[in-house]
């Protein structure tokens, strides 16, 4: 019997069943961060942009929840300042995919599949996820197979005019309290712009912009908004769900994908004819 979507998005936001190792990017010339199973082969993995002046360890739990569910989840530390390039950081994402499948992780030679490639990011951090898809997609052999974004933030070249390049499944989480990135003219203007059928725009009730970074920074200084247990939650459960579907395949927790979530309703949503 197929499990219901709120039975789904219990199991999702506690931990999965792999113990995690966390690893230093810089060891192979590109600074940030890589959490992966302790072991697997032919695993998932996914490259995640950091927000403006956001470093990646305050993405460290969901990173690692991802992990724990068997996906690789690795983050660049680069474009950390405050005139940071989006294009170069979009560049760094598909560097970061190029070094986790052709580099080993692991004492025990994790493996990633190279069929099984995903995009994410918060802030302009998703913004440059967005442009990242959108160069796979024009490239002769487009390796990108999905793409989530949590409060994402137009960028330079803009992510909207990007979006419509992009064919492979959108997951897009708005924030209803973001003063940073309003959704209307950024996560909601980036989904109604989405090259394919299958998109999903939800908002996140109480949420703010910087709802999903972990711990405290200087930033939120002047920054709207702060860390919420709540936002990161759905966060992780949603992210886990989007990728364990479109990047290996599974069906199990596509009902949690095609249903209204408490604090998560889906606001816009198109999906492919069957």
């Amino acid at each position: 019997m197929a499990s219901k979507p709120k039975q789904l998005l219990a199991e999702l936001t506690h931990p999965g069943p792999h113990e995690v190792l966390r690893g230093d990017l810089a060891l192979v010339g590109l600074p940030g961060v890589v959490f992966t199973p302790r072991a697997g082969l032919g695993l998932p993995a996914v490259a995640f942009g950091h927000g403006w002046l956001q470093p990646p360890h305050r993405y460290a739990q969901l990173l690692r929840h991802l992990a724990s569910w068997g996906v690789v989840a690795a983050a660049p530390a680069t474009q950390l300042g405050p005139l940071p390039s989006h294009r170069l950081l979009a560049a760094d994402l598909l560097t970061t995919l190029d070094v986790v499948t052709t580099v080993r992780l692991g004492p025990d030679g994790i493996s990633v599949d190279p069929a099984k490639l995903g995009l994410a990011g918060h802030s302009s951090g998703g913004g440059s996820a967005v442009l990242a898809a959108a160069q796979d997609a024009q490239s002769e052999r487009p390796r990108i197979k999905a793409v989530a974004t949590i409060t994402a933030a137009q960028t330079l070249p803009s992510a909207t005019e990007s979006a419509k390049a992009i064919t492979v499944p959108g997951l897009h989480l708005a924030a209803e309290d973001d003063l940073v990135a309003p959704a209307v003219a950024h996560a909601e203007a980036i989904a109604d712009a989405w090259g394919g059928d299958d998109v999903q725009l939800r908002f996140l009730g109480k949420a703010s912009h910087l709802g999903v970074t972990e711990g405290k920074h200087w930033s939120q200084l002047f920054l709207h908004g702060k860390p919420h247990r709540k936002t990161q939650q759905l966060t992780r459960a949603l992210f886990t769900a989007f990728f364990l579907t479109h990047l290996t395949g599974t069906d199990k927790y596509r009902p949690l994908l095609e249903a209204d979530v408490k604090r998560a309703p889906i606001e816009r949503e198109e999906e492919p004819a069957r």
